[in-house]
């Protein structure tokens, strides 16, 4: 199994310790945690972020409008994001709210020099 490192650092560990480290890691959704290593999977790739690459973690949730027989509603799509130094590293999407909140408080535990909150909004320019 091949795997693609997410950052520019390529020194994170040699492919039978990733592999190792994979089938170790349990999975939620595309995302699969590892001991030092968080996996996500995109299409037919395996990509590896070391949890020491990663800045900031936090949840967004985005709301899609959706027509339905009976009226107008919205579908939450929780997503995980990771930020490293250089910026936005991922979003990936998870498979609910409860599985997202799962995995919040176990990258707490893991990555405990990390800020789990979410980025504070730029002001918006005001429309002359």
């Amino acid at each position: 199994m091949k795997f693609y490192p997410v950052t520019e650092e390529k020194g994170t560990g040699s492919a039978p310790d990733l592999e190792r480290e994979y089938r170790e890691a349990h999975s939620v959704g595309a995302v699969r945690v590892g001991e030092t290593v968080l996996f996500v999977k995109a299409r037919l790739k395996n990509y590896y972020i070391p949890y020491t690459d990663i800045r900031r973690c936090f949840r967004r949730v985005q709301l899609v409008p959706a027509k339905m027989c009976c009226g107008k509603g919205e579908f939450q799509i929780e997503n995980l994001v990771l930020e490293g130094d250089a910026g936005e590293l991922a979003q990936v999407q998870l498979p609910g709210t409860k599985a997202a909140r799962l995995l919040m408080d176990e990258l707490k535990v893991k990555m405990p020099g990390v800020s789990f909150s979410c980025p504070p909004k730029e002001p918006e320019a005001e429309q002359a």
